[in-house]
């Protein structure tokens, strides 16, 4: 005997499948990269003025897939901004890290070698250069 479908078992058949695909999504790359996660920016494009980047801090360049780091004064240090976890894009430079969104990990801004959370291996790093105030991506 099959019963039929109220709005109640057929919003609660549905809902379940919905909030997994989100699920899902919010933890992939939004398809923005190439085919090798490297950054979409290309070499020699300006990403910021050296006064933009804080001392004990950085900056993350979500277009670019980029994060400048400066650990110590006029020490700057530039890493991939895709979690090596899940492949989120890393959202926030605090208190010495660079902190991913969606699983709680964190990487040190000095090396970007893995400071807590679930990440298996250290943020790649990338190549930049420093020049008359200036830092674009090597």
């Amino acid at each position: 005997m099959t019963l039929p479908a109220t709005r109640r078992t057929v919003l609660l058949a549905t809902g379940g499948a919905t909030a997994a695909a989100a699920l899902t999504a919010g933890c992939g790359d939004s398809g923005s990269s190439s085919s090798s996660g490297r950054p979409s920016a290309t070499a020699g494009q300006e990403l910021a003025k050296t006064t933009d980047i804080p001392v004990g801090g950085g900056k993350i360049f979500a277009d670019e897939k980029v994060v400048v780091t400066q650990p110590t004064k006029d020490d700057f240090k530039a890493f991939s901004a895709i979690c090596t976890h899940m492949g989120c894009t890393v959202s926030t430079v605090a208190d010495g890290t660079i902190d991913c969104p969606c699983h709680g990990s964190k990487y040190h801004i000095a090396d970007g070698s893995v400071a807590g959370g679930p990440a298996p291996k250290p943020l790649p790093t990338e190549q930049i250069t420093v020049t008359g105030g200036t830092i674009k991506l090597a």
